[in-house]
């Protein structure tokens, strides 16, 4: 299937919003919704078998608090999976997040000179993803609820979400402020550039 008529088929099947999409969905920085990207796919491919099936997905998505009909998930990711294949590689998976962010919000505009205009603004809308309380850190607590949600295994372990907090936490004052963040987030984007 080319990718006009996936396109198509992810806007067939999109399902009625309550709200605007959050910009977030997609990032500007290639580099940093690629990394992005990955992490997902990793938390969602629960056997690590380099496929996303639909019995993954709609875990995951259930995980989060959305209701999965099986049904549909598999219509929609159907179009993505290769032949003999039994679920969606990552490549695939980027196909599919791709044509739902040109669905959702159209084809992406990319300035002629590369620059990334968007960024503090989609940095701040991944901070507040954390941020749950919104007083403008993010704590550990609020870190282990993002992360169990995930279902991210070190979650479990508020020493470990503890420590992940320490390795980010440049005023050692035991929470990450917008700065911090935005300093881990772009040494993640120079890292995998």
């Amino acid at each position: 299937m080319d990718g006009e008529q996936q396109s198509e088929s992810a806007a067939a099947v999109r399902p009625p919003l309550s709200k605007a999409p959050s910009p977030s969905f997609r990032l500007r920085n290639g580099s940093l919704n690629a990394v992005r990207l990955r992490r997902v796919f990793d938390l969602f491919d629960r056997n690590g078998d380099g496929q996303i099936t639909v019995d993954e997905l709609a875990k995951a998505l259930d995980a989060l608090g959305l209701a999965a009909d099986r049904a549909g998930l598999a219509a929609t990711i159907g179009a993505y999976v290769p032949e003999g294949a039994t679920g969606l590689r990552f490549e695939d998976f980027e196909a599919l997040h791709r044509a739902l962010g040109d669905a959702l919000f159209g084809a992406l505009d990319t300035p002629e000179d590369g620059q990334d205009r968007g960024g503090d603004e989609e940095m701040k809308e991944a901070f507040k993803v954390f941020d749950v309380d919104g007083d403008g850190f993010i704590s550990a607590a609020e870190l282990q609820e993002v992360l169990k949600k995930l279902g991210v295994p070190e979650a479990g372990s508020m020493a470990a979400v503890r420590q992940m907090i320490c390795n980010v936490d440049r005023d050692s004052d035991g929470r990450v402020d917008f700065g911090e963040f935005k300093c881990m987030m772009q040494g993640i984007n120079l890292f995998s550039a």
